[in-house]
């Protein structure tokens, strides 16, 4: 899988919004953020926090509106069938917008026709780790391990179709070798079981693994991002070690259903940079090694189709189904 770009326009020039976008009197009631997972996730936290500085910048209160389960798919069906008013936002992920559409044969929306794009919020990378019990400190050696033990390597992921399932997929075709994958309802009992060496491998987001591996109690191989990074700059990337091109990274995204006025959604976009520009919003990002992003609505749209095509293909490597 070859790495794609996309040029974030946050730390470039700021977006400009004239006069002439702004739709008249709007907001002029509470706006609400639809996230489908339940309160106290990743991505729950994540939405509560730019919601707080969106509304301060909207100077309107934004909610956010937890309706959870089906891997996010009721929070998406019911923002496509909300008025496009721009009072109903989708809080979305790479999980929910690019790897769904190939995961699931019947999924009720598109993400690419039953949703107008706001703003990409944040992208994070995951870190590659092993159980302590193997003889491998990188990438290299993993390879090696898998090919010499073939049908015995396993690596847990959080789910069947979770991302953390299908970027290992995607190393595993790029690196040729054949592991067996280990399904969890969730990352706690799946890094439990790496902890105790049930697994061999895995890859996580950094809340979820880094204290174990600070601890000792993993390994770190490599991180999925592009480049090395700056809070880390002695964890190798994975494309550095012999794959490269390799990018796998986690996202979260801002959406209203098709059909909102253009006018709204600039406004929405023109709101939302400044929120990430904000130290509060900044600085929660950092906590979790993660990056603001940014950029208009034109660019986060050309960012989803590469995404949807990139993670679309992984899914077909995989196997992986949900009907």
């Amino acid at each position: 899988m070859r790495r794609r770009h996309f040029a974030a326009a946050l730390c470039a020039a700021p977006f400009v919004a004239h006069r002439s976008v702004h739709a008249a009197g709007y907001p002029e009631r509470p706006i609400q953020i639809l996230v489908g997972f339940p309160p106290g996730q990743a991505s729950d936290i994540g939405a509560r926090v730019v919601a707080a500085r969106l509304g301060e910048e909207l100077k309107q209160t934004v909610i956010v509106d937890n309706k959870a389960g089906a891997m996010g798919i009721i929070s998406h069906q019911f923002v496509k069938g909300a008025a496009p008013d721009g009072y109903t936002l989708l809080y979305g992920s790479s999980g929910t917008l690019a790897i769904n559409r190939g995961l699931y044969r019947k999924l009720p929306y598109d993400p690419l026709k039953d949703f107008q794009p706001v703003i990409l919020l944040n992208s994070s990378p995951m870190f590659l780790v092993s159980a302590n019990d193997t003889p491998v400190r990188n990438l290299k050696q993993m390879i090696a391990f898998a090919k010499a033990n073939p049908g015995k390597v396993s690596y847990g992921s959080s789910g069947n179709g979770a991302t953390q399932h299908i970027a290992m997929e995607m190393l595993k075709k790029e690196a040729g070798i054949d592991m067996l994958h280990v399904p969890y309802k969730g990352s706690p009992p799946m890094v439990t079981d790496l902890i105790a060496g049930r697994v061999q491998f895995a890859f996580d987001v950094s809340t979820s693994i880094l204290p174990h591996a600070r601890a000792g109690r993993v390994r770190l191989i490599g991180v999925s991002s592009a480049e090395r990074l700056a809070a880390h700059p002695d964890i190798p990337t994975v494309a550095e070690q012999g794959l490269p091109g390799f990018e796998a990274l986690t996202w979260a995204a801002l959406m209203v259903p098709a059909g909102t006025p253009a006018p709204i959604v600039h406004q929405l976009n023109a709101a939302a940079n400044r929120a990430l520009r904000s130290k509060e919003v900044r600085e929660h990002y950092a906590k979790s090694e993660s990056q603001a992003r940014g950029g208009s609505p034109d660019e986060f749209a050309a960012f989803l189709r590469l995404e949807v095509k990139k993670w679309g293909e992984a899914v077909v490597a995989s196997g992986a189904q949900v009907d």
